[in-house]
């Protein structure tokens, strides 16, 4: 049985695509020579209970029984052993957790970097499921699916009323199968029936720009199986388009982290050696270095660089804003991360579920330990305040539009240019801009 440490983080929703947690592997340790690990013995639950906890396990199969007996509403077996599961974790930390053995398969799927469904990212706007945006080149999108889509039935049965999880269940399958979906749009007289075969559908985590004056601009969502494939084939068309190559942006913003090997890749772009973060733990299978490989050919190691943070850059994220910052490589701007630094190792369970046990903590290469403290950027820059005058809702509302009519900033072919008109709409970005235009910063302490 295999394990993988993994980075907490938060939830997505492309169609097919469940909700997912960001976690963090030892899939492979940069200027070592490891394997991957079996689950180590003493992360092995004991088959034979000793005397006291045997005691202790009489008194929770009592207290079992007594819920089963006497309790006014049925409960099965299963649902009071993983409800004590889920309480016994939640008294350790925030981090640590019990998975069904659905919400693991979910988790299984967010990492792996594609997922078997039609293509589409989708929302409850005004309690309607609605239709995001078909991704390019998918099932949906050859189907002639729209932004604004209203699905009013998936195979006949009615949306109404349905959750973001169940509507996924019902269009997610099997390659080759096939799902019936009842569109309503503008200019529609009646609904109509689209029936769309389901195909292998990639998860892009990583979103590109370029400005006209030789700075790239690439954004990482989520840490996943590809992430650095996806890294690498955009770097690359960057320096075939962008001659001189500039200056390079690496929006961590709001990305909630994921697998630790990703992130190490990811910093290993950028470096030509050294420490990019290393694990300790209680287990001594859990402390771990990871290092930088040098002389790997397509780096951009040369190329000045700022990374943007915030307060939802969290885990896999920091790993990389703080080995970029340690090493000197990259200027770090925007606004303190969330300080997430412990490491989550998934252990299946005989039944399919799986315990998220927090197992280590993660240092940055000067030692420092992020958990709870965060990344601190070089140069500090609020986002734009909210406006007061609208509901948090209604500012959902709008991005979810802006999302729908292709007009946010990644929404847009890779090689558009960004406007200054699109500049201006965050303060962030347009600072990260204007450091490479002068290139180096002056006035700072530690410069890259």
């Amino acid at each position: 049985m295999l394990r993988k440490s993994w980075f907490w983080g938060g939830a997505a929703l492309v169609l097919g695509l469940g909700i997912g947690w960001s976690l963090a592997g030892p899939v492979a340790v940069f200027g070592q020579n490891p394997t991957i690990p079996e689950i180590p013995k003493s992360l092995q639950p004991s088959i034979s209970p000793t005397p006291v906890s045997d005691a202790k396990l009489k008194v929770f199969a009592q207290a079992l029984a007594l819920i089963e007996e006497q309790y006014p509403e049925a409960k099965t077996t299963k649902d009071l052993v993983y409800g004590a599961i889920q309480g016994t974790l939640g008294t350790l930390d925030p981090h640590s957790s019990f998975m069904t053995p659905e919400e693991f398969r979910e988790l299984q799927i967010e990492t792996k970097g594609q997922f078997s469904g039609i293509g589409i990212e989708i929302a409850l706007k005004d309690r309607v499921l609605t239709v995001v945006s078909p991704i390019e080149g998918t099932p949906a999108y050859q189907a002639g699916m729209k932004p604004g889509d209203q699905i009013v039935k998936i195979n006949g049965t009615p949306t109404k009323n349905i959750t973001l999880i169940e509507a996924v269940k019902l269009i997610r399958g099997p390659k080759g199968s096939k799902v019936t979906l009842t569109i309503n749009r503008e200019g529609f007289q009646q609904p109509k029936d689209i029936v769309i075969t389901r195909e292998i559908i990639p998860i892009r985590s990583v979103k590109a720009r370029i400005l006209d004056d030789g700075i790239g601009y690439v954004r990482v969502t989520h840490f996943q199986d590809k992430t650095d494939h996806d890294l690498q084939a955009f770097l690359k068309n960057m320096k075939q388009r962008l001659v001189p190559f500039k200056g390079l942006i690496l929006d961590l913003r709001n990305d909630p982290g994921g697998l630790l090997d990703q992130a190490v890749r990811v910093s290993d772009e950028f470096l030509r050696s050294g420490l990019i973060v290393y694990t300790e733990g209680r287990n001594r299978s859990q402390n771990m270095r990871f290092y930088a490989r040098a002389g790997q050919e397509g780096k951009v190691a040369n190329v000045p660089m700022v990374v943007l943070i915030n307060e939802g850059s969290a885990s896999a994220s920091e790993i990389v804003a703080g080995a970029l910052k340690d090493q000197k490589r990259a200027l770090i701007v925007g606004t303190k991360s969330f300080g997430k630094g412990s490491v989550q190792t998934i252990i299946p369970l005989e039944d399919g579920s799986a315990l998220r046990l927090t197992t280590a903590l993660y240092f940055t290469p000067s030692g420092v330990t992020i958990n709870e403290k965060g990344v601190l950027p070089d140069v500090v820059v609020e986002d734009k305040p909210l406006p007061t005058d609208k509901s948090a809702q209604k500012l959902r509302d709008e991005l979810l539009s802006q999302h729908m009519r292709r007009e946010g900033l990644t929404d847009k072919p890779w090689n558009q240019p960004i406007t200054p008109e699109e500049l201006d709409k965050d303060p962030q970005l347009k600072k990260a801009v204007e450091l490479l235009r002068n290139w180096p910063p002056k006035n700072l302490a530690k410069q890259p």
